[in-house]
């Protein structure tokens, strides 16, 4: 089941984010964060509008996604960039496409115009579920980040929202 997260479901969602700091190569920080941070985060985009998503599975998280504002400049207002992060004895079951289908219907029920992503590019897998989603390559930045002693390399993707929309009239 997919649902909408609640201040109940910070836990789970700070123990994966934690085990991907850890352990993988998606997130770029370093450092392990509390249940005050996520809270502080779960309570800004709650204050955007902006979904937090939630998989569960006998009443455990085994998965989440969200999305904030890619840039903060007020002319990149339609434009978000997402996360989608599954448990770590949960990958490889179809979660992470089912989060992020329903976070891209939530981005456009927001009135979103493009969803950016920033992954690693040697996660494969990611690019790859990204693209079966949709997403296009939009650019690769080597060499512009660091963890695990080596240097990471930056693939962004983009999925147009409501391909052919005229801006908004201001």
């Amino acid at each position: 089941m997919i649902r909408d997260a609640t201040e109940h479901d910070l836990p789970a969602i700070r123990d994966i984010y934690n085990d991907a700091v850890l352990n993988t190569t998606a997130i770029w920080n370093e450092q392990k964060v509390d249940l005050a941070n996520r809270l502080a985060w779960f309570n800004a985009r709650q204050a955007l509008g902006y979904p937090i998503l939630v998989a569960v599975e006998h009443d455990e998280v085994t998965g989440y996604a969200a999305f904030g504002d890619w840039r903060p400049l007020e002319g990149f207002r339609y434009s978000v960039e997402h996360s989608v992060y599954v448990r770590n004895d949960q990958r490889g079951k179809g979660l992470g496409p089912r989060l992020m289908e329903a976070l891209i219907e939530r981005a456009r029920a927001c009135g979103k115009h493009v969803m950016v992503a920033a992954i690693e590019s040697g996660n494969q897998a990611s690019i790859r579920l990204h693209q079966r989603l949709g997403f296009i390559i939009t650019g690769q930045m080597p060499r512009v980040g660091i963890k695990f002693g080596r240097w990471l390399d930056l693939t962004f993707m983009q999925l147009a929202l409501n391909p052919g929309a005229e801006p908004p009239k201001e």
